[in-house]
């Protein structure tokens, strides 16, 4: 994996398994896990590349973990978590690089890159998404699946 030092915020890259950790004890699934570590470290790469200063960088990624993973309690119960939740895979951890997310995300169809372009720049609810697009509450949900699943089978290629 190779890291651009302008565009990759190096500090980002200790941080993944930490969230991870915590992504799984608090996620139904692996993929709902893997999902909120990879938004919670898209905010955190537009937050650092928009300049804006970050005090303590691990509590506010657990923060922003938290918040997201919330937001998803919202929408539906949670299951009791099991076991093998709290396994992690290494190699997949490194392959969330930022820079390497980044790109991969310019290269979606337009429709998904549009909606992801949103949750970067801070949109995080499916329903606020579905407000500024003018797109069905569904369309929106089933783009933005199809956006993470194309991420992580090109992010897991590299």
């Amino acid at each position: 994996m190779t890291h651009t030092m302008q565009n990759t915020p190096p500090r980002l890259v200790p941080l993944i398994p930490m969230l991870t950790r915590r992504a799984r004890r608090l996620a139904r699934s692996r993929t709902e896990a893997e999902d909120i570590v990879q938004d919670t470290l898209l905010s955190l790469c537009q937050r650092i590349a928009d300049g804006k200063n970050i005090d303590d960088l691990n509590a506010y990624a657990m923060r922003t973990l938290t918040n997201r993973a919330r937001r998803d309690w919202r929408r539906v119960a949670t299951d009791e978590l099991e076991e093998d939740h709290a396994m992690t895979e290494p190699d997949a951890l490194i392959r969330l690089d930022c820079a390497d997310t980044l790109a991969a995300i310019t290269m979606l169809p337009t429709p998904q890159r549009q909606l992801l372009d949103l949750v970067i720049a801070g949109e995080t609810s499916p329903r606020a998404l579905s407000r500024a697009t003018g797109l069905p509450l569904g369309t929106v949900m089933s783009r933005l699946a199809r956006a993470r699943a194309r991420l992580r089978m090109t992010l897991a290629e590299e």
